[in-house]
């Protein structure tokens, strides 16, 4: 480097690196619109580093090749995760007849064909099967645990999965359209459901096999489709994503909230229970969260009128 111009790099010389920017705490959701072909892991890499954000997780995986809602809690919000990944969710799915695979979708190895193909009257007459709690065996391919390893990780090894049906929950399932080789449908369900279980027992059902071509998350607990940011949105400009932030506490507006007075939010800053005053104030609630004005202050339940703290917010 020269006198003259300090910023000047001597040949043989790499440019110092940027830095990086510093972490910052940065409490709320993000309701990201997942692309095909991202991972939930690098969505919320994503996100973090839009925000440089300190602390994130999602709510729930959704795979690769699916696209759609994934809500990304950053920090704060972390601590409500559960009430979001227990929340119904809503699906769109095509499901290709004709082929079984040996992960349910186009992702894997085909491992049985059919020449047969349903009409659509056969199909929804079968639907009322797939409705209400049923038995479902999860795909092989999912991440589920067996003796502490992932399904998938074992099917991937060449291992026989064997995994047990269990019960779920399916409140609505129906057809979209139809065209003799591809149906696509819509469902609505509760955790632990797979579609692509759905689409595989379906094709087995009507003797033409089935797997899922497209699946798109339309709805998770409190989150909608109206709610979703896309990436490109999150990259823009710090401003975009700062808007696609929301709140900590909507992914609570499921659940009963109390609001509260400062000697009852002191107590349950220290963990301690708060006894409910006033004519409306709740008797007994399994969940529900606590504000003063306006700020979160907890999550937990209500017994004989006094307030349960389960998890206490820094905010």
């Amino acid at each position: 480097m020269t006198a003259e111009n300090p910023s000047e790099i001597a040949p043989g010389q790499d440019a110092a690196p940027a830095p990086r920017p510093k972490k910052r705490d940065v409490h709320g959701w993000v309701v990201l619109d997942k692309p095909v072909g991202m991972t939930s892991t690098h969505a919320v890499s994503v996100v973090k580093r839009a925000f440089s954000a300190k602390k994130a997780g999602h709510a729930g995986t959704l795979d690769p090749l699916a696209s759609g809602l994934l809500p990304i809690a950053l920090g704060e919000a972390t601590k409500t995760v559960p009430f979001v990944m227990d929340g119904r969710k809503a699906y769109q799915f095509t499901v290709a007849w004709g082929t079984q695979t040996n992960t349910d979708d186009t992702e894997g190895s085909v491992i049985a064909t059919s020449d047969k193909r349903p009409d659509e009257a056969a199909i929804a007459a079968l639907l009322p099967r797939f409705t209400g709690t049923i038995m479902q065996t999860p795909p092989k391919f999912s991440a589920i645990k067996i003796a502490g390893e992932r399904a998938y990780d074992l099917a991937r090894d060449g291992e026989d999965v064997e995994l047990q049906a269990r019960p779920v929950e399916i409140d609505a399932l129906s057809i979209v359209s139809h065209d003799g080789a591809t149906t696509t449908f819509e469902a609505e369900c509760g955790k632990g459901t797979y579609v692509r279980a759905i689409a595989r027992d379906l094709g087995l059902a009507l003797g033409c096999l089935g797997h899922v071509a497209h699946l798109r998350r339309t709805r998770v607990g409190p989150f909608a489709v109206a709610d979703a940011a896309a990436v490109e949105t999150l990259r823009e400009s710090p401003e975009s994503a700062a808007a696609a932030l929301k709140p900590v506490k909507a992914a609570l507006t499921l659940i009963p909230e109390v609001v509260i007075h400062r000697d009852a939010a002191t107590r349950l800053k220290r963990g301690q229970s708060a006894l409910l005053r006033g004519a409306g104030a709740p008797i007994a609630a399994e969940a529900a969260y606590a504000t003063c004005a306006g700020t979160l202050i907890a999550t937990g339940s209500i017994d004989n009128g006094e307030f349960v703290p389960h998890r206490v917010f820094n905010l």
